[in-house]
């Protein structure tokens, strides 16, 4: 795969059980460069605002001017905004394609 693909486009891997039941464990997805504003109801892939180089995979459920609020569909496996408050527009770098809404 090119170089240029590989920015644009990504394999995920779903690890845990926060996004179930849209996501379960193990589920491969394909994540595409962020080339929108992200919405309402987005699965998104970011940046995890407490460091260590974690990605994280969160919906979007509410937008407040550059501030996101991302969360997992199953609350009681899930570290998100509700913990570490919103973040940032810009930790979002990727967008999942065909991810199942809510």
């Amino acid at each position: 795969m090119s170089r240029l693909v590989e920015f644009l486009v990504r394999r995920v891997v779903v690890e845990g059980d926060s996004m179930t039941p849209a996501f379960a464990a193990g589920d491969r997805l394909t994540a595409v460069r962020r080339w929108r504003p992200v919405r309402v109801g987005d699965v998104v892939v970011a940046r995890d605002p407490r460091g260590g180089g974690r990605w994280l995979l969160k919906r979007c459920v509410a937008l407040d001017g550059t501030r996101l609020e991302l969360r997992g569909d199953n609350p009681a496996a899930s570290t998100d905004s509700r913990q570490f408050g919103p973040v940032d527009r810009k930790a979002v770098k990727y967008l999942i394609v065909g991810a199942k809404g809510h």
